[in-house]
C-alpha cells in the first residue's frame, strides 16, 4: 500500500511520465546552466519515497530511478517503475551532486546551513539545531527534543534529580560502596542556566572501580564556552581539584569519559575522602572573563 502512495506522490511531482534518464540529463544540463538555482539542483536528488536527497554513491534501478541510501535497504523493488533495483552507479548524478550545496538535514528546525553531501555528515553530527537526548546517564530515557524542552522534560520525567541555587554547591553522593555500576545526579542552577552535576562508577576488571565526575550545560556549545567550573574532594588534609570548561548536554558525558576529561579517581581515592560511605564534591561554577 506504501509502495502505492509513493508511486502517486511521483505522478504529482510529474516524473512518472517521463524516463529518469530525462531528469539525470536535466540535472546535467542545469548544473551547466548558470542561472541555476542551487536549490533547483538539490531537488533533483530528492529520493521518492522519503524526500530526503540520495546522495553518492547514488544507485539507480535498470530504468535509471534513484532511491537514497536509506530507503533503498528496505526495499524490494523500485518504488517508481517496481522494477528490480539493480546495483547500477549513476556517475552522471554524482558527478553533479558533487558541485552543489544541500540543506542541512535539520534544516526544518532551523539551521540554515548549505553544504557539499561530503561535508554533511560530520556537520550534522554535530549541529546545534539536532535534537537533544535526555542529558540523565544511562540509556534508560529515548527522550529527544528542542533544547527549550530538557528542564520541562527533567522536571516532568526526572522528579528525583534534586536542584540546587547558587555558583557554588556540594554535590553528595550517598552509598558511594553500593555495588555495580551506579551514577548520581544533580542540577546546579546558576548565572540564569541550568548544569547538570553527573558522577559515574563504573565497574572495571577484577572488581575495581573508578569514578568519573562531570558538570554539562543545559545549553548550547557556543554558551558553555562562556563558563567554566571546579571539582573539589576536600577533607582529611587533602585536596583533589579539576578545573574545565563545561559540556554542553548535545555532546554528553560518555565521550568526556572515555577519554578521561574529567575528574577521575579510583575507588581508594575515593575512600579517602568519603565519609560513612557518603562522598561530597564542592562544585563552583564561574563565568570567564570576556
Amino acid at each position: 500500500m506504501s509502495m502505492k502512495q509513493s508511486g502517486s506522490g511521483n505522478k504529482s511531482r510529474g516524473l512518472l511520465p517521463q524516463p529518469q534518464a530525462s531528469v539525470t540529463a536535466a540535472a546535467v544540463a542545469a548544473a551547466g546552466n548558470a542561472t541555476s538555482s542551487n536549490q533547483e539542483l538539490a531537488s533533483y536528488f530528492e529520493c521518492p519515497v522519503c524526500f530526503d536527497f540520495a546522495l553518492p554513491p547514488i544507485m539507480q534501478c535498470q530504468s535509471g530511478h534513484i532511491v537514497c541510501q536509506s530507503c533503498r535497504q528496505k526495499l524490494t523493488m523500485c518504488p517508481t517503475c517496481r522494477g528490480p533495483l539493480g546495483n547500477i552507479r549513476n556517475l552522471a548524478m554524482e558527478k553533479v551532486a558533487a558541485t552543489v550545496n544541500f540543506p542541512c538535514k535539520y534544516a526544518n528546525n532551523g539551521c540554515q546551513t548549505t553544504l557539499l553531501h561530503t561535508e554533511k555528515p560530520e556537520h550534522e553530527e554535530t549541529c546545534e539545531f539536532r535534537p537533544y537526548c535526555c542529558p540523565c546517564p544511562g540509556a534508560s530515557c529515548k527522550w529527544q527534543g528542542g533544547l527549550e524542552q530538557v528542564m520541562p522534560h527533567l522536571m516532568s520525567s526526572h522528579k528525583s534529580i534534586t536542584t540546587l541555587q547558587g555558583e557554588d554547591i556540594v554535590f553528595l553522593a550517598t552509598d558511594i560502596n553500593l555495588p555495580g555500576a551506579v551514577d548520581w545526579v544533580m542540577m546546579q542552577s546558576c548565572f540564569g542556566h541550568n548544569f547538570m552535576l553527573v558522577l559515574e562508577k563504573q565497574e572495571k576488571m577484577e572488581g575495581q572501580h573508578m569514578f568519573y565526575a562531570i558538570v554539562q550545560l543545559i545549553g548550547t556549545r557556543k554558551q558553555a564556552e562562556n563558563f567554566a567550573y571546579r571539582l573539589e574532594l576536600n577533607g582529611h588534609r587533602r585536596r583533589l581539584t579539576w578545573e574545565a570548561t563545561p559540556r554542553s548536554i548535545h555532546d554528553g558525558v560518555q565521550s568526556a569519559i572515555s577519554a578521561s576529561d574529567c575528574l577521575v579517581f579510583d575507588t581508594n581515592i575515593a575512600q579517602l575522602f568519603a565519609d560513612h560511605g557518603n562522598l561530597g564534591i564542592n562544585v563552583t561554577i564561574s563565568m570567564c572573563s570576556m
